[in-house]
C-alpha cells in the first residue's frame, strides 16, 4: 500500500493519541505496567511522527531515542525536561516488558501522564508550525 508522507505523520499521531488514552485508562485501572508500556509507545508513536515529517527514520529504540535527542532536545525545539522524560520512559518499558518480576509503583508512573499529553502536543504544534500551518 502506498501512502504520502502527511498521512505517515498523521497516522502516527493517531496513535500517540490512542496509546496515551489506552495508557490513561490502564491508570484508573491500577495496570501500572501496561500502563508504563502505553506510556513509552505514546511518546515513541509522536517521535517516529516528527522523524517521518523530516524524512528521517531509525530502526531501533535506541536509535529512535538518539535521533529525538538529535533532532529535537540538542537544537532546543523541545524543551530539555522532554528529553528526560522519554529517556525515563524508555528505562522503565525496558524494566517492565523485560525484567521479570518488575513492578512499577504508583507514584513512579501517574504524574508521567500530564507530561506525556504535553509532549504530545507540543510536537503536534511542532510539526504543524514547521509545516506552515
Amino acid at each position: 500500500m502506498s501512502y504520502s508522507k502527511e498521512e505517515l505523520v498523521r497516522y502516527r499521531i493517531e496513535r500517540a493519541k490512542e496509546s496515551y488514552e489506552d495508557a490513561e485508562y490502564l491508570v484508573k485501572e491500577e495496570r501500572w505496567n501496561a500502563a508504563a508500556n502505553r506510556m513509552y509507545y505514546s511518546c515513541f508513536y509522536v517521535v517516529s511522527a516528527y522523524l517521518a515529517f523530516k524524512g528521517l527514520t531509525a530502526a531501533t529504540h535506541s536509535g529512535l531515542k538518539s535521533a529525538f535527542n538529535q533532532e529535537l532536545i540538542k537544537p532546543g525545539r523541545i524543551d530539555r525536561a522532554d528529553g528526560v522524560l522519554f529517556n525515563r520512559l524508555f528505562a522503565i518499558r525496558q524494566q517492565v516488558d523485560y525484567e521479570d518480576f518488575a513492578d512499577i509503583q504508583p507514584e513512579e508512573i501517574k504524574p508521567l501522564l500530564p507530561k506525556i499529553n504535553g509532549l504530545i502536543q507540543d510536537i503536534e504544534e511542532l510539526i504543524d508550525e514547521e509545516d506552515g500551518h
